[in-house]
């Protein structure tokens, strides 16, 4: 078995001492030994004598393989896009956003939460990254070579860089509409493209799917695992999958992101885990009642309290963004800075300073019970947990970064803001005991405890598809928790319902379950959309006429699968994206005790429902025509700025009846390290052989 191994051994940086901000030096003497071995797709095995060592290694096969990702994330957690990549509205905000709201202060309580090991594996790895900027000065892919902006990183930048990932999808969502917000009389950031209002992103996020079988059904009477994440084939968050190794400590294999300095989801030998994108919030609104006459101060209890102005510089221009003791002032369409009003955010992951101990915990479980307790130090930024283990047991929580707002604090202190949808929590911020209440037992102040939020372990199994806890199992619905975690006994996705329906498909089949059941329910590509509803449509199509003759002759043709030479499936993504808002819909409406059968059926016996239904399907060719898209045409067109031709079973677009975006392998950027085309790992990970689905290995 030919492969190229890399020994590294090293005399580099050490961490600055503690208290202040977090640096690297080169004045420190640590050891350094590691060794990077490349094998089939491109996939490194970091084998290391400690956690330095290993960091060190971490950073450099990441460095390989995506510096010039990796660096541009670094300029954008540094705040100096704006600065490196020209001074674009959308570039100044963001630079603007990150240097404002990511303080020195939450880098030094970011740092100072780590223990030992992990502060030694952060050194290793800014280390290993400026080796590698070294080693190939003047020889960088052609994509940053001899950019300005690849630079060498501090143990700072890592801290940067976890909390922008951690806060993208919370309060970074909103990074406009902050940079944006001035008080009445100064004049508006105006941003090209315009900030989004704060309103049009509740619900908005990214989609993934997963099922943990457990020992009861499972026919090695070990847990199986299917992990289905949908991110990105570029950037930041595409996926690099690598395998890190302490003989004796660690010995896990999975996926990091290309920014990441972990692996984020993966298995070793007794566990596998996965993530799901959550329901749960990561923030509320304040609404802040402002001073007579004095739009800079708001009310706090009996006294005033200034709003303050925090300003940075970014490309020699002064920059301000306005700050209460809540958190930022953001503005929109809505949300407006009025002489009476204003309204800040407060972000639950802002101040999380447990995830790397969090997923260095992940990495070393040797159970399903190891990994509650190692999300349960409340790391887990914005995903379910989905994981298995050899002795069978499977697991489901949303344990993840939420504020501790009950229902009954929420209906107490919860103010109604016209044009806000009705899941956008807004509390007073005048009143004291509306705080987030804070509980002992968290290990972040205001956050959620871990004890409050959904779990269950079982030996049959769970499945996530981004609906809430509520329906992880239908036979055991978790139920009774805060609707700022997710709602219950509501209708599901179509996502949701597919998984668990050819889930059941599988059960039903008689027999226990293989990983290739899993990989089956996958790689059908069936449509569920489709298999539901598609009989109906085509009866409407008797009243279409000619001009829809060509659009109903396509769908009645259409295998009702997902692949990329399927014909009709694009047709049929541009009609539901529009079909799917009608009223009176369907036949059969949502039942809370029939939840994963319901609602089905087109309610076509409805003449205005057919009529809209055509209308529908008129909209959907007239679009694909103006596109130059023949709905014929084999593949798929999706909609997604992350959508790739290919699409995987579990659509992610809207309501699971779109696209998905697959994750590619990691490139395999030359770096002057040849990789052999033989090797005894694969990129699936299966029982036994290491081979998408994954069980423990090692049998």
């Amino acid at each position: 078995m030919p492969t190229r191994i890399i020994g590294i051994l090293a005399f580099l940086g050490a961490v600055a001492a503690c208290g202040g901000l977090p640096t690297s030096q080169d004045d420190g003497d640590p050891h350094y030994d590691v060794a990077i071995r490349w094998t089939s797709y491109g996939i490194p095995h970091v084998k290391a004598e400690d956690w330095g060592s290993l960091g060190y290694g971490f950073a450099y096969a990441t460095a390989t393989d995506g510096v010039c990702v990796f660096a541009r994330e670094v300029a954008f957690a540094r705040g100096t896009l704006g600065d490196d990549f020209g001074p674009t509205d959308e570039s100044v905000a963001s630079a603007v956003f990150h240097r404002a709201i990511i303080t020195d202060d939450k880098l030094i309580a970011f740092d100072a939460a780590l223990p030992a090991d992990l502060r030694a594996y952060n050194a290793g790895f800014v280390a290993g990254y400026n080796r590698f900027l070294r080693d190939h000065d003047g020889d960088l892919p052609a994509a940053c070579d001899d950019a300005d902006w690849v630079r060498p990183i501090n143990n700072a930048d890592l801290g940067r860089m976890l909390i922008a990932f951690g806060i993208r999808y919370g309060i970074g969502a909103f990074a406009g509409n902050i940079v944006a917000a001035a008080p009445p009389g100064e004049p508006v950031v105006t941003l090209d493209p315009p900030a989004p209002d704060p309103e049009a992103l509740s619900g908005r996020g990214i989609g993934s799917n997963a099922i943990a079988v457990g020992g009861a059904i499972s026919a090695s009477g070990s847990g199986i695992l299917l992990g289905n994440p949908h991110y990105p084939w570029h950037g930041p968050a595409r996926f690099h999958m690598i395998h890190t190794t302490i003989p004796g400590v660690v010995d896990v294999m999975g996926a990091s992101l290309l920014s990441g300095t972990f692996v984020a989801i993966g298995f070793n030998a007794d566990v596998a885990w996965t993530h799901t994108v959550s329901t749960a919030k990561r923030f509320t609104l304040f609404e802040l009642e402002l001073k007579p006459g004095n739009p800079m101060q708001y009310r706090y209890g009996e006294s005033w309290r200034d709003i303050e102005p925090r300003t940075v510089q970014v490309g020699g221009q002064a920059h301000t963004v306005y700050m209460s003791h809540h958190g930022p002032i953001l503005a929109g369409r809505v949300l407006t800075w009025t002489d009476e009003k204003a309204y800040a955010i407060r972000d639950a992951i802002l101040d999380n300073v447990v995830a790397l101990p969090t997923y260095q915990a992940l990495q070393m479980a040797a159970s399903v019970a190891d990994v509650e307790d190692a999300i349960s130090l409340g790391g887990i930024y914005f995903v379910n947990t989905i994981a298995v283990d050899r002795a069978g047991d499977a697991f489901y929580a949303d344990i993840s970064s939420t504020p501790n707002v009950d229902d009954a604090h929420l209906m107490r202190c919860g103010r109604s803001v016209e044009g806000l949808p009705p899941d956008f929590p807004v509390l007073d911020g005048a009143d004291p005991s509306c705080e987030w209440p804070v509980d002992a037992r968290s290990t972040i102040p205001g956050n959620m405890p871990a004890d409050d939020m959904p779990r269950a372990t079982s030996r049959l199994y769970f499945t996530n598809s981004n609906d809430s806890y509520w329906l992880s199992n239908p036979d055991r619905p978790l139920e009774g928790f805060p609707r700022i975690i997710g709602t219950e006994k509501t209708a599901q996705s179509l996502r949701t319902r597919s998984g668990l329906v050819y889930l059941d498909e599988q059960v039903a089949g008689g027999g226990k379950l293989t990983p290739d059941d899993l990989q089956s329910i996958l790689y059908s590509h069936r449509h569920y959309g489709a298999e539901l509803l598609l009989d109906d449509v085509l009866e409407v199509c008797e009243d279409a006429g000619d001009d829809l003759a060509e659009a109903c002759s396509i769908l009645a043709r259409w295998d009702r699968t997902a692949r990329v030479d399927s014909r009709g499936t694009q047709l049929w993504t541009e009609f539901w994206e529009r079909a799917r808002r009608l009223d009176d819909l369907y036949a059969i409406p949502f039942d809370a005790a029939n939840p994963v059968h319901t609602p089905r059926g087109l309610n076509v016996d409805e003449d205005a429902v057919r009529a809209n239904l055509i209308a529908a399907l008129a909209a959907a060719s007239q679009h694909l025509d103006a596109a130059g898209i023949e709905a014929d045409a084999p593949g798929a067109r999706c909609s997604s700025p992350n959508a790739v031709a290919n699409i995987s079973q579990f659509p992610v677009g809207r309501d699971g009846m779109g696209c998905s975006a697959i994750s590619k392998p990691a490139s395999r950027s030359a770096r002057g390290i040849r990789r052999s085309n033989q090797a005894t790992v694969t990129s699936r990970w299966l029982h036994g052989t290491r081979t998408a689905t994954s069980t423990p290995v090692g049998s």
